[in-house]
């Protein structure tokens, strides 16, 4: 502040300036040590000054019973109010761990897409002419060798490959027309 800029002696600032002053010089280094436990060293000085700003535009400031409980209640309020405001600014991230948090698809909709596999895949079988599903379902389901299957149908090794290879393109167009 410039000499100029400074009241003369002989005039009187109000009362209530007076006040908040004398409460400033009383409490400031209290106040810094609240809140820089709370806030940190290089926030403690701004929070300082917004408290005593706040203070002086409070109506309440005329009428002081308490001054050092006044600021300290309007230095409780900042940090709430900012902690509020960092609570909603901030985002939450929380470390992915590959074993445990890695996408997995639904058991439910494997579920269902076997259950329509099996579908397509009985479907399939069933149009079939009859010579063919008995040549499949001998390898496939009885587990016959081809050698096993042309002995017990009295056909030609040639024949039961041929079966087998119509009846694995009867199922590969009805499962891969479906999709």
């Amino acid at each position: 502040m410039h000499p100029r800029d400074r009241p003369p002696i002989c005039e009187q600032r109000p009362e209530a300036e007076q006040d908040l002053e004398a409460a400033f010089r009383a409490h400031r280094a209290s106040l810094f040590h609240f809140l820089r436990r709370k806030a940190g060293a290089e926030e403690a000085p701004d929070l300082v000054q917004e408290v005593f700003a706040r203070a002086a535009g409070s109506a309440q400031r005329h009428q002081l019973a308490n001054p050092g409980g006044f600021l300290r209640r309007i230095a409780q309020n900042l940090l709430i109010d900012r902690s509020r405001r960092q609570k909603s600014a901030r985002a939450v991230f929380f470390p992915l761990r590959e074993e445990s948090d890695a996408v997995t698809p639904a058991a439910q909709e494997w579920n269902l897409e076997a259950a329509d596999l099996l579908r397509l895949y009985e479907a399939a079988v069933d149009a079939m002419p009859p010579k063919t599903r008995r040549v499949f379902l001998m390898h496939r389901v009885d587990e016959l060798s081809y050698r096993e299957i042309h002995e017990a149908l009295g056909i030609s090794i040639a024949t039961v490959e041929y079966h087998m290879m119509k009846a694995l393109s009867q199922i590969s167009k009805a499962v891969d027309g479906s999709r």
